[in-house]
């Protein structure tokens, strides 16, 4: 018979075992986020080698110390390097606002795309490209200066817009939830109607928008990273950081809330005002980027679910594995759509579309149809 004192070192020893585990699993994907940025950076119609791709960062950040190859830092630093940045932001906010979306609904079929938001958040901000010079003016086209920065006018308000339209839609969806009559299956169903709403929305802004307006909106809806600037990821990084250790910080009422409201609630927990705050800070982030590269789906989905898989449901862990899976997903897939048809460039919404539909099916069949119960 064992020994109550050797039955705790073993327990111990087995959650140490399972932590360095999931610790090991975080780092590799960072490890891999970090190597694949510096390929994807020497990718393109001019190849720079990954040894020169690192001469060039390391020319920008320290010019007098490190000379870089002529023309090299200006492709990698000007060019490539916000692409790959604003594809690592928003693939961070889709796949942390999918894992967060997930616990707070408990549906493991709840993201970003399947809640509408998407559609919801790109609908707010052809809205704006659409009547914003009407509404504002002058002003519309105008730009403000902070921390050293300019930034236009028209981008903040993007944002804004954005924010509120992808908000509503997962507000609706959540006020449906609550119904105790509504169950999992319907409550995504109710998001993807809601998506058509929005979706209809876009096509009458598009109906009465002018050429210039109208080639914004139909790039939005294919979703790419062409609007890639350091002024927009000098907009993004703040939000999105910000958004995400605020969620993180949450990490055990997430583990908490996965055990049932009633048990939260014995807990201490205010279970609908966690969830509404929760929704609304992964929200703001994923619309936040939405509005800038427009429809991506399926990223909220597949990168919780891959980690799940990894390492457990364990937000402490799930959190920062689901975002760094995000990022490492979009930046290869938007990798591949400028260079599969090169020099013809594709829009990686449509690349997350077959990934995302195939990985979607992987899910239903794979759990023999408990994932829609």
């Amino acid at each position: 018979m064992r020994s109550p004192a050797k039955n705790m070192n073993n327990t111990a020893g087995k959650y140490h075992a399972v932590r360095r585990r999931k610790m090991t699993v975080i780092i590799i994907l960072a490890v891999l986020l970090v190597v694949s940025s510096i390929i994807a950076l020497g990718i393109g119609s001019v190849f720079i080698p990954p040894v020169e791709v690192l001469e060039a960062l390391l020319h920008a950040l320290f010019p007098g110390l490190i000379v870089a190859p002529e023309g090299t830092a200006d492709i990698v630093v000007n060019f490539r390097m916000p692409r790959i940045l604003l594809a690592v932001l928003t693939g961070v906010a889709l796949a942390a606002a999918g894992a967060v979306m997930q616990g707070l609904l408990r549906n493991p079929l709840v993201s970003p795309f399947t809640l509408g938001l998407s559609s919801a958040a790109s609908f707010g901000a052809a809205l704006m490209i659409v009547l914003g010079p009407a509404v504002f003016g002058a002003a519309f086209a105008g730009s403000v200066a902070f921390l050293g920065f300019s930034f236009t006018v028209k981008s903040l308000l993007l944002i804004l817009s954005a924010f509120l339209f992808g908000w509503l839609s997962v507000v609706l969806v959540y006020l449906i939830s609550r119904s105790r009559q509504t169950s999992q299956a319907v409550m995504v169903l109710a998001g993807v109607v809601i998506g058509y709403l929005f979706q209809a929305g876009l096509l009458a802004l598009k109906y009465v928008s002018n050429d210039d307006a109208l080639r914004e909106i139909v790039t939005w809806m294919m979703g790419g990273m062409w609007g890639a600037t350091w002024q927009t990821v000098f907009i993004l990084t703040p939000v999105v950081l910000i958004c995400f250790f605020l969620i993180e910080r949450k990490a055990w009422d997430l583990n908490t809330l996965s055990s049932g409201d009633d048990v939260a609630r014995n807990l201490g927990i205010n279970v609908d005002r966690f969830r509404i705050i929760g929704l609304l800070i992964v929200s703001f982030a994923a619309s936040a980027c939405l509005a800038f590269t427009g429809i991506i789906g399926f990223v909220g989905l597949m990168a919780p679910h891959i980690c799940r898989m990894l390492i457990g449901n364990d937000y402490r862990y799930l959190l920062p594995a689901s975002a760094l899976m995000g990022a490492l997903i979009l930046l290869i897939s938007d990798t591949v759509a400028r260079v599969i048809l090169a020099p013809v460039e594709i829009p990686v919404g449509v690349i997350m579309y077959v990934l995302g539909g195939i990985f979607f099916l992987f899910l239903i069949t794979r759990g023999h149809g408990r994932y829609l119960s």
